[in-house]
């Protein structure tokens, strides 16, 4: 399965800092069993996560997205919006199962946006941005996403 990371997030993209939830989230992917197409550094910027969502899943087609950042009540927060431009079907489980794990490690878990959805056979997910939070995410749903991607990529299968 190929995987591409896309992490979000204007001031590391124009150089303030290093990028640490790109690489997080490329690592959860490999523990996947993923090979990593590309972990892309991207800005807020609505039009043009659309564009990149569009590009490895229907171009490069890429099994599974991953997506960090973006996903809070800040006005330059757009991820959740740009996937749903692309997202065909939700998979709203994935994002509930991922803000129930957040919730033991803070107060806040409930302000994420993110959401999960399929686009052809590709599975989008976002995550939160901060790193840690990815591995909390992360290990909600890790076991299952083997499961629905091998769905995905027969288009059908056993529901078990």
């Amino acid at each position: 399965m190929r995987a591409a990371v896309l992490s979000i997030s204007t001031s590391r993209a124009s150089g303030q800092g290093t990028d640490a939830s790109g690489p997080k989230l490329a690592e959860l992917a490999r523990s996947l069993g993923a090979e990593i197409a590309v972990v892309e550094l991207l800005a807020d910027d609505r039009e043009l996560l659309e564009d990149r969502l569009r590009h490895w899943a229907d171009v490069e087609e890429c099994e599974l997205i991953l997506t960090t950042g973006g996903t809070g009540f800040a006005p330059s927060d757009v991820t959740p919006e740009a996937s749903a431009a692309v997202i065909e079907r939700l998979a709203p489980g994935i994002a509930e199962a991922m803000r129930e794990a957040s919730r033991a490690h803070t107060r806040h878990w409930m302000l994420s946006r993110a959401i999960a959805g399929i686009r052809g056979r590709t599975l989008i997910v976002n995550f939160p941005g901060n790193p840690a939070s990815i591995e909390q995410a992360g290990s909600a749903i890790a076991d299952s996403l083997p499961h629905a991607l091998e769905l995905l990529a027969r288009g059908e299968g056993s529901h078990t």
